[in-house]
This record gives C-alpha cells, sequence and structure tokens, in this order.
C-alpha cells in the first residue's frame, strides 16, 4: 500500500480528512524526506536498531504491534503474528507464532524483523540470540504511558516507512481525544466519580498511577482513587492489597475491572469477593467490566476506552 493511499484510509476510518490533507502536503514539501538516509531508534531494551531501508516481511509477537501496524497501512508486511492477536479480523488467518517454539519455525519464514516485548526478550533470551544469529532483526517495544506511546508509534512508522502515517495517527488521537474533554470542560472535580480500576483481580492488582490504563480512566472524566498503588517493575500493573483496597471501600463510587486474558473475571465474582461487602459501589451495584483490549493495548482503541467510560460516568453527557 502507498504512503499516500494508507494516509487516506486513516483520514476516512477516523473522519479527519483535514488532517489527511495538511498532512499531504507535509509528504510533498521538498527536502522534508530521507528517502536515502539511515534513521536510528533506541527500543524499550535500549538496543540502537540503524533503519537502512523499511522492513518489508514481519513477525509480531505482541498484539498491539500486530493492530498498530495495521493501523498504519502496513496489513500486507505481516507474515506472521502471535497466538492471541484477534483484532483486526483481516490478520487473524496469517500464521501464528509462539517465542516457546522453536526459532527455526521463524526462520523458515524469512522474516526480516520480529516485533516482540520486553517481556519475552527478558524470559527467553535464547530465542532472541537464536534469530539474530540468523541474520533476523529482532525489536523489543513497549510503551508503559500515552507519552511514550506516541513515541511507539513513531519507532513503528520508521521501521516500515511509516513516519506519516504515525504522525496521522498521533493527531487523530488528540483530535478524538480533544471532543472528550470538551464534554468534561463544566465538570469540577466534586462532580467527578472516584474509581478503583482492577487490573488483576486474583493477585489484588490495580494500573499503575502513569499507565495507559490509569490515563485512560482519569480522560474519561474519572478520580483514581488508587492513585497511591505501588507499580510492579516497570510495567503498567500496581500492588494493591485488598486491605488497602477496603480502606477507601467508602468512597469508591464505581468499580472497574479489566477483562480478558489477563483478567477473566466476573461482575458476580466481585461481588462476592469475602470483604468486598465494605465497598459503596459494590453494595450500591456500581461493578463494571471493560474489555482489556480498550485499557491496556497501546493501540488507537484506546480513544474507544475512554469513550465508553465517559458515557457511563456521565450517562447524561453527549459527546458533541
Amino acid at each position: 500500500m502507498s504512503a499516500l493511499k494508507s494516509l487516506s484510509t486513516i483520514a476516512a476510518r477516523y473522519g479527519r480528512t483535514s488532517i489527511f490533507f495538511s498532512l499531504l502536503c507535509w509528504l510533498l514539501l521538498p527536502g522534508m524526506a530521507m528517502a536515502n538516509g539511515v534513521q536510528t531508534l533506541i527500543d524499550s531494551s535500549g538496543q540502537t536498531i540503524s533503519v537502512a531501508k523499511p522492513f518489508k516481511r514481519i513477525i509480531s509477537l505482541y498484539s498491539a504491534h500486530s493492530e498498530n501496524l495495521c493501523s498504519l497501512g502496513a496489513e500486507d508486511l505481516l507474515v506472521g503474528i502471535s497466538r492471541s492477536d484477534d483484532y483486526p479480523s483481516s490478520i487473524t488467518s496469517k500464521p501464528r507464532f509462539s517465542y516457546r517454539e522453536d526459532p527455526e519455525k521463524f526462520i523458515a519464514l524469512q522474516p526480516d524483523l520480529v516485533l516482540v516485548r520486553p517481556m519475552i526478550e527478558r524470559s527467553y533470551p535464547q530465542f532472541i540470540d537464536k534469530l539474530k544469529q540468523a541474520g533476523i532483526a529482532v525489536v523489543s517495544l513497549q510503551p508503559n504511558s500515552v507519552d511514550e506511546m506516541f513515541g511507539y508509534w513513531e519507532k513503528l512508522g520508521i521501521l516500515i516507512g511509516h513516519e506519516a502515517q504515525a504522525k496521522e495517527m498521533i493527531a487523530v488521537f488528540k483530535s478524538r481525544l480533544k471532543v472528550v474533554h470538551n464534554s468534561l470542560k463544566d465538570v469540577t472535580v466534586d462532580q467527578r466519580p472516584k474509581v478503583y480500576f482492577q487490573s488483576i483481580h486474583k493477585k489484588m492488582k490495580t494500573f499503575a498511577p502513569e499507565s495507559i490504563g490509569v490515563f485512560v480512566l482519569e480522560q474519561a472524566g474519572a478520580i483514581n482513587i488508587a492513585a497511591d498503588a505501588r507499580q510492579v517493575r516497570n510495567t503498567n500493573i500496581a500492588f494493591y492489597g485488598k486491605e488497602q483496597l477496603l480502606s477507601h471501600g467508602h468512597e469508591i463510587d464505581i468499580f472497574l475491572a479489566q477483562h480478558g486474558r489477563m483478567n477473566p473475571v466476573e461482575v458476580t465474582t466481585i461481588i462476592n469477593e469475602p470483604g468486598f461487602g465494605a465497598i459503596k459501589a459494590v453494595r450500591n451495584g456500581q461493578v463494571y467490566l471493560i474489555e482489556e483490549a480498550l485499557v491496556s493495548r497501546p493501540t488507537l482503541r484506546i480513544l474507544d476506552g475512554i469513550e465508553k467510560l465517559n458515557a457511563l460516568f456521565y450517562p447524561q453527557e453527549v459527546l458533541n
């Protein structure tokens, strides 16, 4: 797909034709392109990656990488995806791979790039080394905040030669977020619901204060009751034990939990958890689930999560 065609696709999908034409003009300005230059980026492991030319055969081992490549207009570059990939539906028939498999399976497909995330790199160093020894570039990326997310999209754009599309994604994101902000401009702090946002029920964990999950929560117009949560390593997850949670029980207006592979919880499980009767939201029937992919994956769909939560928190509000 050409750069101009993929930009048009993104603009049409998200209703941002004005942004599209602004970027089109930017693309055509003399001296702005670096077609023959070598670009460098630093991945999440601190590795410096030199990109002399765009990668063309990519295996993605993280659902967010796959989804973002599709948003960038590079679905045709994906020759393999992870076993957990489920979006968009157009890629679900592609060959599936796991970092637990023999690296030879990867090598046989002749990718020039394998995209991973830090957890894979930390846990399976021999797997990573084997791919690199075969001449395959391995890049580890995973943002832990929205500021990092924009940079992450730009790095993906550099890897595949779609820098302009990455800028378009960022512009679309900011534009849609502004609509939600405008809907909240007259809502004072004391009118905002206090919410506990659960990430993993079995381990009594919430989201780290600087995480994408808390960003989604706060941009939707809520107050994070667990702002004092302790981050687990350099991740989106934070410790928040039951005792600590229950100490705020009388303040919690809404109990929210992500739902998916990481947290396969049900509303009844939360309601019936011993001791949770002390939580105001549980007593008042204000317990809700939201799809994990809308609040945890660093993709454009976190905008859907923000908009859904905004409608939940302010059912009488109508986005303009």
